[in-house]
Formats: structure tokens, sequence, C-alpha cells
């Protein structure tokens, strides 16, 4: 008797061309879980990509205004599409959160280092949204698109 071996299929990241391509495509970047607060990664990293020219549009409930954007209080109520939604929830949050860009036509999620929810990854993928996961956006957009320094 042959037993076969069923298996969930495992997320796997896009490599670094493909993440520097993307980088190259995206200007809005909408991120989930950005704190006011200063000393939250969250709001350091988005306020690193607004340095580089991305326009950021804060996603959290019950908050006004962070890094001088209007604040939503879900992707739902976004007034307009963006190319990106950069995730800074617990990984608990994930599949809500997928159903969300799925339901809104999402094409690309960004799941930030240190959050982990491989279904979620592999849901997402499944319907065509182009996902990075336990990754920090911000350390990539600096590691593969910041220019080189000149030397000389």
């Amino acid at each position: 008797m042959t037993t076969i071996e069923t298996r969930t299929p495992r997320f796997a990241n896009p490599g670094p061309e493909e993440i520097r391509d993307m980088f190259s495509r995206i200007k809005t970047i909408a991120v989930v879980g950005l704190s006011p607060n200063p000393r939250r990664p969250s709001f350091r990293v988005a306020s690193a990509l607004q340095r580089s020219g991305f326009r950021i549009v804060p996603v959290r409930p019950l908050v006004d205004e962070v890094l001088g954007e209007k604040a939503w209080p879900n992707l739902a109520e976004l007034p307009q599409p963006v190319d990106l939604v950069n995730v800074f929830r617990s990984a608990e949050h994930l599949d809500a959160l997928v159903d969300d860009c799925v339901r809104l036509s999402v094409r690309r999620l960004w799941i930030q280092q240190g959050i982990v929810n491989e279904n979620a990854a592999v849901r997402a993928t499944a319907h065509g949204i182009w996902t990075v996961m336990d990754r920090c956006i911000q350390t990539d957009l600096s590691t593969l698109c910041e220019p080189a320094p000149r030397l000389g």
C-alpha cells in the first residue's frame, strides 16, 4: 500500500530583483497599524518610506492623522486604491486582512519582519496578490534600491 503525503503549500518570498522592480512601480503605501508614536517601529519605517518619496496612507482606528496624512480606520474606507498594503499587525489579524485585500482587489501586500502567518500569505498569493512576509520594507528599500555611494 502506498501512502500519499499531502502538504500545505509553503510560502516563498519574491527574490531581490522582483522586490526591486516592485519598488520602482509603486507610489502609495497604506500602512496598516501605523502608530502615531515616534518610538514605534511602524512610525519609524513609515517615516523613512515617506522621506524616500512614497505617499503614506495611515490605516489605524481612533487616530485622525499620522505623519501629516489623514488616517483611515480600515482598508475598506480608503478613498482610493493604493499600490501596496504594508502590515504592522500581529499574525492573528492577517487572515482578516487578506480577506480585505482580496475583496478590495489589492495587488501587493507586505507583511513586516517578525509577523508570520504562512497560511494567510499562501492564500494571498493564491488570489494573485504579490506578497512578501517577515521582511522589513525599509531594510529592503535601502539595501536593494538606494544608490550605491559614488567613488572618486
